[in-house]
């Protein structure tokens, strides 16, 4: 088995106290194994996000009819 040592922020450590509660979790390390394993289960089952089909999707907004800024100048000076 390989090993891996890991700095840990203190919310990371908060967030990972939390997991090992839930889960009833005795040591970080089964805790990190779990987190690991169920997300990169989850990251190779997840389908990939085509964002192609978002081109184009402001263009179907109506336009502002009645704006209240006319400029950003406007916007920026009230």
């Amino acid at each position: 088995m390989t090993q891996l040592n890991m700095h840990m922020t203190p919310d990371f450590e908060r967030e990972l106290t939390k997991f090992m509660k839930i889960r009833r979790l005795k040591t970080k390390a089964e805790a990190i194994r779990i987190a690991i394993r169920e997300g990169l289960h989850h990251s190779v089952q997840a389908e990939p996000i085509n964002f192609s089909d978002w081109i184009g999707l402001g263009k179907e907004v109506p336009e502002n009819k009645k704006p209240r800024f006319h400029s950003d100048d406007d916007l920026w000076s009230s």
